[in-house]
């Protein structure tokens, strides 16, 4: 079901004004006037991009408060990588990482602050500081518990799409058609996610752009994103400097900044209401250009 720019099939036109305001506990963002960006704030050693930069939590708070004052609507904090191949963490140590800065985040900055998680456990204590999001690569695949932790706490929950675990996802992944596929098993994750007694107002849909797909696949949901709308929950996107970007442009990471901006502006023109990335004040003007070009009236 695939569309041309400006033709929307009925009931998934690229507009937010179909969608309540999103519930993240202390907030409620309207995803109707404009995209939201999402700042990113790793405090992890080997993160793809930026791994180790943020460690110093006071480093990392000062960062965050950087992306604010650069136009970021909410910050999400990862203790673990997630990048391919990446191994994973304990409890213990993610903690260890995210917990100084979340505890100085949640109380300095007024904006929905996520934490970059799929551990109920680790959960459980971020949002007992007051975190507003969980964000779960997993889609609840990894830990269940989750689900209810977030409901528990009235929080806001990410469901993003992905096969395997970060070390096996690039292995082989293969799909017949991958926006199908990565929809209906979206459509799943929503549906046990309420019946944990995750609020439906609570819940965002990532399609993992860069978990357990090559390159193509991200093109294509890129492409096609219009066909999530009928998941009827808010649509965040994550393409910022992913390697399907380096691939196509043939450049490392530190320079991939004008695809992201690309892939941020397709994603918006198909009706994205949240893009989550690095480059903040760059990003924040792609993203109010893009927004007033698909606002613009007709006539």
């Amino acid at each position: 079901m695939s569309s041309s720019p400006g033709h929307w099939p009925e009931g998934s036109a690229p507009s937010a004004n179909r969608l309540p305001p999103l519930r993240c506990r202390r907030f409620c963002l309207d995803l109707t006037a404009r995209t939201q960006i999402m700042g990113v704030l790793n405090v992890t050693p080997d993160s793809f991009s930026d791994g180790g930069w943020y460690l110093d939590p006071d480093r990392a708070v000062e960062y965050a408060h950087q992306m604010i004052e650069e136009g970021a609507d909410l910050i999400d904090v990862g203790g673990e990588s997630t990048r391919p191949g990446a191994e994973p963490v304990s409890v213990e140590e993610e903690l260890r990482r995210i917990l100084p800065p979340v505890k100085q985040l949640v109380k300095k900055l007024s904006v929905p602050i996520s934490v970059d998680t799929y551990k109920a456990d680790v959960a459980a204590v971020v949002l007992g500081e007051g975190v507003d999001l969980i964000n779960d690569v997993s889609a609840l695949g990894f830990d269940p518990r989750l689900a209810s932790v977030v409901a528990e706490a009235g929080a806001g929950l990410v469901l993003m799409h992905m096969r395997g675990t970060p070390r096996t996802m690039q292995e082989d992944p293969r799909y017949i058609d991958v926006v199908a596929e990565v929809r209906d098993y979206l459509r799943e994750r929503i549906l046990l996610a309420e019946a944990r007694g995750v609020h439906p107002e609570a819940i965002v849909v990532d399609p993992g752009i860069g978990f357990a797909k090559h390159a193509k696949h991200n093109l294509v949901l890129l492409k096609r994103l219009t066909e999530f709308h009928v998941l009827k929950k808010p649509l965040l996107i994550g393409p910022s400097r992913k390697s399907f970007i380096g691939g196509v442009l043939d450049l490392p990471v530190e320079e991939r900044l004008e695809g992201t901006a690309a892939a941020v502006a397709a994603a918006i023109w198909q009706g994205a209401h949240i893009v989550r990335v690095h480059d903040v004040r760059a990003i924040v003007r792609v993203a109010r250009m893009a927004d007033a070009i698909r606002n613009a009236p007709e006539a």
